[in-house]
């Protein structure tokens, strides 16, 4: 009865009588290290151990053994108040072995699994520019928890300080060094804020090359905190203690930025090839084109209307109701910004596709009550040149050469933009200002011997249809071939293998002709692929040197701007307080982690 008062109901077997005196238990031997077996043993009969049976060291209840301890684990239901009991259990030994509840415990933080958990999460910062007190949102905590109850989130210190820090250094050594390198270059800066008391100004450099595999490869190598001033000399040693530190002062190195002076300047004093940014070229002769009297008396009546339906209710439920009655597409209007490139023929595109609703809109009598009759805006198709936007997309492509493109393009826009008597006026002054802004552009002979070389080497303008034929002389020189001897005219007849994935059709509806000859059976997009491939590299080591030279150049300097926009998502008003040293690594990993 006592013993019943004590224990819990003895496990299902045979119990010994109460009248009987109480046989020693022996442990179970070494070889069985089940958990189970600190609660189990066997008696000893004529000095050996009666494996026929197993004895509860609790309530001395006898189970038939069979070889494994299926039978043994209801000992939690029959004993609860076993449940977590650690050390040395009645008439036993201290136990070694964990028990069920230890193995099923808390990850060591050494283990493989959890410092694999670990990793996992300062990628998951990085690479989704998470912040790091996300490891305290309760959310991601219990989503962890549900996934791994055995993983123990470290502190978010542990991450600024240790894993993501770690993951950046063990990065930086996957960036490889023996290919030609392009620097992109451009400066920004973090601007002064309610909870950020300093401006800080932040420089980054991108790096492109072209791999093994004739891919295009784009990294981010640096971006600093720069408190010294822009001018050229600083810049020019900022860029030589780039390439000091990442070991790349015998790499034949080319500069590409945008027009600023002080990075012309800063070129020169570094002895670096200056291609300056094709896209922002564009974008200042298209800003010279908007600034013209009657473009920018368009553009504010425009900008007038446009700002209207953004601020008023009314205006953009009935803009929405006459979208759906005329059956045109519903969206949303757009306005330019000053930074933005092509932002102002985006909101005149988009002003021309919903005229129609814009104007009964205004029209209507729910909507003249606030907004005067003299700011209807009435525009033509031909009114609007897209030459310029086109070009500025094909040229900021990342995933294919573009340096190749510049010269082509630079020569058709021109011939574009010459005056046309059957145009309108403003198309006219649109067209004229932006020729002769254009017209000023890359007129040394070295930037053109540059261009042109690059153009002659990529498959679809290695014949130069854009020039003159006194222009179309110009060949690749012979001081651009480093080793081996000069090309054979078999090698100068055939292209470099570079693989490109530019967009043809686009392509071929800027330049035309220029782009694709009468004379071929196919197009020059589907030549160019033909010709395109591994193999040439072996046939024509010489081309495909100066191929890699070249088309790891490009056009523009939006690689490196587009850091910038990252960055802006990184260092907000809610995150001002990150050191510079943090937005750094936060920046490289996020664009450099898809390395193998």
């Amino acid at each position: 009865t006592q013993q019943k008062t004590l224990l819990s109901a003895p496990l299902s077997g045979t119990k010994m009588s109460a009248m009987e005196s109480p046989r020693p238990i022996r442990p179970a031997p070494a070889s069985l290290k089940t958990a189970v077996w600190q609660h189990f043993g066997f008696y000893e009969n004529n000095g050996k151990l009666d494996k026929n049976y197993t004895i509860c060291k609790v309530c001395r209840s006898q189970i038939k053994y069979f070889g494994n301890t299926t039978n043994l684990y209801n000992i939690s239901r029959h004993h609860p108040e076993l449940g977590g009991k650690k050390g040395p259990v009645p008439d036993g030994r201290p136990s070694s072995q964990m028990t069920i509840e230890q193995a099923l415990g808390q990850l060591p933080p050494n283990s493989e699994r959890a410092q694999r958990i670990t990793k996992s999460i300062a990628k998951f910062i990085a690479v989704d520019l998470r912040p790091y007190s996300v490891v305290e949102n309760m959310g991601f905590r219990e989503m962890v928890k549900t996934l791994e109850p055995r993983y123990k989130i470290p502190y978010r210190r542990f991450f600024t300080d240790t894993a993501v820090p770690t993951l950046y250094s063990r990065s930086v050594t996957l960036v490889p060094r023996e290919c030609f390198f392009t620097f992109e270059y451009y400066e920004g800066h973090r601007e002064q804020t309610e909870t950020s008391i300093a401006t800080v100004s932040y420089v980054t450099i991108t790096a492109h090359f072209v791999d093994k595999d004739w891919q295009l490869v784009s990294l981010v190598l640096q971006t600093r905190a720069m408190h010294e001033s822009h001018s050229g000399a600083n810049m020019a040693e900022l860029l030589k203690r780039v390439a000091d530190e990442w070991h790349l002062n015998d790499k034949d190195l080319v500069l590409v930025t945008d027009n600023a002076a002080n990075m012309v300047v800063a070129a020169q004093l570094g002895g670096l090839l200056h291609v300056r940014c094709y896209a922002h070229t564009l974008n200042l002769a298209g800003q010279r084109a908007l600034k013209l009297p009657s473009v920018s008396r368009l553009l504010a009546r425009i900008r007038r209307i446009v700002s209207f339906f953004h601020r008023s209710t009314v205006g953009a439920y009935e803009l929405g109701e006459k979208q759906k009655l005329l059956g045109l597409p519903c969206h949303k209007l757009k306005t330019d910004v000053s930074t933005r490139r092509n932002s102002a023929f985006e909101m005149v595109d988009r002003f021309l596709e919903q005229q129609p609703a814009i104007c009964a809109t205004l029209l209507s009598p729910q909507v003249t009550k606030g907004q005067s009759q003299s700011d209807l805006c009435t525009l033509n198709e031909t009114d609007v040149a897209n030459a310029e936007q086109d070009a500025t997309t094909l040229i900021s492509e990342e995933s294919s050469p573009t340096v190749c493109l510049i010269a082509p393009l630079q020569a058709q826009l021109c011939q574009e933009t010459t005056g046309n008597i059957a145009e309108s006026s403003i198309t006219r002054d649109i067209k004229k200002a932006i020729n002769e802004d254009l017209s000023k552009r890359y007129t040394s002979d070295l930037e053109r011997r540059k261009l042109r070389s690059a153009s002659a080497l990529d498959p679809r303008f290695k014949g130069l249809p854009f020039l003159s034929e006194d222009d179309q002389q110009v060949r690749v020189e012979e001081h651009e071939v480093t080793e081996g001897t000069q090309p054979t005219e078999e090698q100068n007849q055939s292209s470099p293998p570079a693989k490109r994935r530019a967009p043809s059709s686009l392509l071929e509806n800027l330049l035309g002709n220029t782009f694709s000859s009468a004379t071929q059976p196919i197009s020059a997009y589907a030549q160019a692929e033909e010709e395109v491939n591994k193999k040439n590299e072996i046939m024509y080591p010489l081309l495909s040197k100066l191929g890699k030279r070249y088309f790891c150049i490009p056009a523009t300097s939006v690689s490196a701007e587009r850091v910038f926009s990252t960055a802006g998502d990184i260092v907000t008003a809610q995150r001002s307080t990150l050191t510079p040293e943090h937005v750094v690594q936060l920046l490289f990993l996020h664009k450099n982690l898809h390395m193998p």
